[in-house]
């Protein structure tokens, strides 16, 4: 199975990178992942860098870092969005 890597996109010209990344049957387990995990980041994290988490995203690449997704925090609120 092939490794994602969730790269943390915030603000124009800030990157978090997601050093070890995660191994996924595919880019639709990787999207449902990077949901619950943004869902997560707005419920329960505080940040002074970040003041509001639907402005980040996630920047999913695969092994080779090419770009795979990106899933914006604010799908986690759109209708139609994963559920958990």
């Amino acid at each position: 199975m092939p490794r994602y890597f969730f790269h943390l996109r915030y603000g124009p010209d800030k990157l978090a990178p997601d050093p070890e990344g995660e191994i996924l049957a595919d880019p639709q387990v990787a999207r449902t992942q990077a949901l619950a995990a943004a869902r997560d980041l707005i419920a329960h994290t505080r940040s002074d860098s970040i003041c509001d988490w639907f402005v980040c995203r996630f920047e999913i690449v695969d092994e080779a870092g090419a770009p795979v997704l990106t899933v914006p925090f604010g799908e986690t609120v759109t209708p139609g969005a994963d559920q958990e």
